[in-house]
């Protein structure tokens, strides 16, 4: 897997990924990740900065909420084990 590009962002560290031919974005929060993978066939072939234009302010954000809800399902069920 190969580091083909940084996206600075406040809220959480980006990066893209080239494997397989296909793309991988990740998401990182602390000790929360997500991940997305793109096929090469599937864009028109602007690679990293076709792909820099799907991730929009919105998106990111919905991303943002997703590891705030992440973070609290993994607390109530470490919560849940502890006596």
């Amino acid at each position: 897997m190969r580091v083909i590009a940084e996206l600075p962002h406040p809220d959480c560290k980006i990066t893209l990924f080239n494997m397989n031919q296909k793309y991988i974005i990740k998401f990182e929060q602390g000790t929360l990740e997500q991940s997305y993978k793109l096929s090469e066939l599937d864009l028109t072939g602007g690679g990293a900065n076709e792909i820099f234009q799907i991730l929009d302010e919105a998106f990111i954000a919905t991303v943002v909420e997703r590891f705030k809800g992440m973070r609290g399902d993994f607390s109530a069920a470490y919560n849940r084990q502890q006596y």
